[in-house]
């Protein structure tokens, strides 16, 4: 990075001699249309609008920072009023838009085509086109004769903190030669007259000769032959603000802002990264299909759309430098605004990548205009209560459900076609669908990612949306009743019918905290940034297993020794899931340590226990490859599982890779909230066994604050509490097994299962031994169980003797955390 800013340094300065040429200073009587980035700031709005005003912002107090900002200059608003006053096109404006009914698509498309004639055919004065050719000449200067440029439209009320604008305005890329630039400037003036941008603007409030365009004229990025996208310095589904959310693809970044595409996805955590630690928190591979290039010559655009490779598809635009460069621009220019605002300000930032100089540069910062608005502590829950067949998936967008007739829009011109109410299913969509956007229930895409303009605008309309189906047009029967969820983690669905869901609205805004910490039970990564907005102390029990099985979906073993595979269609299948990887380890340690770290992100600095695989045979032998290392068991429940299998010449292999995964979450994320516990322990020497092994692949009990449970779901673990004290920090009590082992009954058997109930005085005996002893020995003990979840009493019972935490499923947390604390009350322990 060194070299890349002593470069930019070079070019900055090469620049700046020769800001202020005799020939301008020669005309003093002259208004000067013209702008240069370093002479602007974010406080000049008003003359060049916000896209502009925030990259003269960024240019003049970033650059320092190692941010790099592609040069340029702007035409100012006081132009676009310069045009109109010289051409008398004022009056004509007010003809064609006056009276106009924005509901009424016919009449809008006809009046705002109207409006962009007027504004067109109005010539430019000779002062100013000499003004903006002149610019361009020493543009080209700096840059080179064979320049070429981004002309993009900033409207003088764009980007606001309250309103995003996005889209509204047109943008032309690859713009060469002098009359080229003309005509896109030109061209850009007419676009604030576009249907999307006057139906905005009346939404909003906004008076239409009030506002007026600016134009950024910029070094065009040559990210037709690397990549680009949007990021944001929050995630933009939950609003949770400790990470950096980066979206990108092949080619020029229109694909990824329209959604033609479905874009890799990245996170970066921030507060680790500030500490230090450079790791990618998680990553998605999009599929990428199409990328946008500078056009052939054989047509009049300047862009078009080519077909990705299939290596292209494979691989992630990005390397895991370029993610972690991003990631501190993102964090220098969210500190830098909110400096400026003197309070939080998330931001919205566009990114490209130029193939020819390799350098990362940031084409555009603006105000996150949605999550960042929220205020207040209601908590909306939205669950669904049937369970069906989805008709298709994708990336969920917010968190609601929705319900309504699919209407399938395959061309703008049947936009008049939809009601209030609809379910709105396209291909994509561009900013001239927002008017029937606003009037839909929810939204579904076939192509798009998280940050594409469908995404963006079903936020800010709060409308739930499922984007990048693939098949949604050919899958969804149209007119016919559907229901669209995005309350099941990042994946959305769309199903057949109406189907029955609930919403649950909480106050959150004076919630007492009881003294017994409530945390959470956790398994699916996609849920934890949601999930850690509800009141809580952090992660009882973070489960492996599901990691496991959605995102690895292959035996451990079964990696590392695929040639013991004897299906050709599994080993088959093995290659294609590690086919991007450098070695199978490699796949399993960097999916298994992204999901946990994502979990432990969310909740972070507060604890998290992550338990360690706890499959049984029967279970492990389902995932790919898995037939082939286990082994039949006549009751899997309390055979070769948990412990047992970490040091065993069956599993040792396979386990190493869990501590090789565990130990890259805690050492290079920096996640030292991150607690390891063991499952179903059987015996002290066995304890021994697997800490002595755990220690000799990095993870020793006391180094860099680790700290190891055991779960406590064994009579044994109660009747020699005092000595296994003696090899663990804590305890976590798995009400479960301790309840079917204390009874001698097994949960999965249906003839027996009416024995099975954690009330039983018995039970309830071994959990207050095991609470009194981990005291007696100055451990922490809490309980992760089923049973303070489904059973009020047994919540009421644990407050009563003691527990320090009970571990609970989200769904149940505000139910328990109240009954916790009047119970508590009751008891007179009231936390001060």
């Amino acid at each position: 990075m060194q070299t890349i800013k002593i470069t930019h340094r070079i070019n900055i300065s090469r620049f700046k001699t020769g800001i202020n040429p005799p020939e301008e200073n020669a005309m003093p009587k002259q208004i000067n249309y013209i702008r240069w980035f370093d002479e602007l700031t974010i406080d000049d709005i008003a003359l060049v609008g916000g896209k502009n005003a925030s990259l003269g912002e960024m240019y003049r107090e970033l650059t320092s920072q190692g941010i790099i900002i592609p040069n340029g200059f702007t035409v100012t608003a006081e132009a676009y009023r310069y045009v109109l006053d010289q051409s008398g096109g004022w009056q004509a404006l007010h003809e064609a838009l006056d009276n106009l009914k924005p509901d009424n698509v016919a009449d809008l498309a006809r009046r705002a085509r109207r409006a962009r004639e007027i504004i067109y055919a109005a010539p430019f004065p000779a002062d100013l086109e000499s003004q903006i050719l002149k610019a361009f000449a020493r543009l080209q200067q700096q840059y080179g004769e064979d320049l070429s440029v981004a002309v993009r439209s900033s409207a003088t009320a764009e980007d606001l903190p309250t309103a995003s604008f996005a889209g509204q305005q047109d943008t032309y890329l690859n713009i060469r030669g002098d009359q080229a630039l003309l005509e896109a400037c030109k061209r850009c003036f007419a676009s604030l007259f576009t249907d999307r941008a006057i139906h905005y603007r009346i939404d909003q409030g906004f008076d239409h000769f009030k506002l007026a365009l600016s134009i950024g004229v910029m070094k065009m990025v040559r990210s037709d032959l690397s990549a680009s996208g949007v990021m944001f310095s929050l995630d933009t589904e939950s609003g949770f603000k400790d990470v950096v959310f980066i979206t990108g693809a092949y080619g020029l970044g229109e694909n990824v802002v329209q959604g033609a595409v479905d874009p890799d996805e990245f996170y970066v955590h921030k507060p680790t990264f500030e500490q230090g630690y450079r790791a990618v928190l998680k990553r998605t591979l999009g599929a990428k299909k199409i990328k946008m290039v500078y056009s052939d010559g054989s047509t009049r655009e300047a862009t078009r759309n080519v077909v990705t490779s299939a290596e292209e598809r494979n691989h992630f635009c990005l390397n895991d430098q370029d993610v972690l460069t991003l990631a501190d621009y993102a964090v220098k220019i969210e500190k830098h605004y909110s400096a400026k605002a003197g309070h939080a300000k998330p931001m919205d930032m566009e990114w490209a990548k130029d193939g020819s100089d390799g350098i990362l540069y940031i084409v555009q910062a603006r105000p996150e205009t949605v999550v960042s608005q929220k205020r207040g502590m209601v908590l909306e829950q939205y669950r669904l209560n049937t369970k069906a067949q989805p008709l298709v998936t994708g990336h969920a967008v917010g968190s609601k459900i929705a319900t309504g007739n699919a209407r399938i829009i395959d061309k703008p011109e049947h936009l008049s076609e939809f009601k209030p109410g609809d379910v709105l299913v396209a291909d994509m969509t561009t900013p001239d669908w927002e008017p029937v956007m606003k009037i839909a229930s929810a939204i579904v895409t076939n192509r798009g990612g998280r940050t594409c303009h469908a995404a963006i605008i079903s936020r800010e309309l709060g409308v739930p949306a499922v984007i990048g189906c693939d098949n949604a047009t050919t899958a969804i029967k149209n007119d016919t009743p559907v229901t669209v969820t995005c309350a099941e983690g990042d994946s959305g669905k769309v199903y057949a019918g109406i189907l029955d869901f609930d919403i649950i609205t909480t106050d959150l805004s004076d919630l007492q905290r009881p003294e017994t910490r409530i945390m959470l039970n956790i398994g699916n990564p996609e849920l934890a940034f949601k999930t850690s907005f509800l009141p809580n102390d952090g992660v009882g029990l973070a489960r492996m297993e599901f990691i496991i099985t959605e995102y690895i979906k292959a035996h451990p073993m079964a990696l590392i020794h695929p040639e013991k595979v004897q299906d050709v269609s599994e080993r088959e299948q093995l290659q294609a899931l590690v086919r991007n990887y450098a070695s199978p380890q490699d796949f399993f340690i960097q999916q298994l340590s992204e999901g946990v770290g994502t979990i432990a992100a969310a909740f972070y600095p507060k604890p998290v226990v992550v338990r360690m695989s706890d499959f049984k045979t029967n279970e492990y032998a389902t995932l790919l490859g898995g037939r082939w290392f286990e082994f039949d068991e006549a009751n899997p429940m309390i055979g070769f599982r948990g412990a047992s299998r970490y040091t065993h010449p069956a599993y040792a292999e396979g386990f190493a890779l869990e501590c090789a995964a565990m130990k890259r979450v805690r050492d290079d994320m920096g996640l030292t909230n991150v607690i390891l516990m063991i499952p179903f322990c059987r015996r002290v020497e066995e304890a021994r066994r697997v800490l002595e092994y755990m220690a000799r692949l990095g993870l020793k009990r006391g180094e860099n604050g680790l700290e190891i449970y055991v779960m406590c779901e064994i009579p044994n673990n109660v009747i020699q509490i005092d000595a296994f004290s003696q090899h663990f920090d804590g305890f976590s009590i798995g009400s479960n097994d301790l309840t079917q082992l204390t009874l001698g009954v097994d949960r999965d058997s249906g003839i027996v299962a009416e024995d099975f109930d954690e009330r039983d005085p018995g039970v309830k005996e071994m959990i207050r031994l095991a609470v009194v002893g981990a005291r007696r020995n100055g451990k922490h003990c809490g309980l992760c169980g089923q049973a303070p979840s489904d059973y009020p009493e047994m919540a009421e019972f644990l407050v009563e003797i003691g527990i320090d935490s009970m571990s609970l499923n989200p769904d149940t947390v505000l139910k328990t955390t109240q009954h916790v604390l009047e119970t508590e009350q009751r008891m007179g322990r009231i936390k001060q």
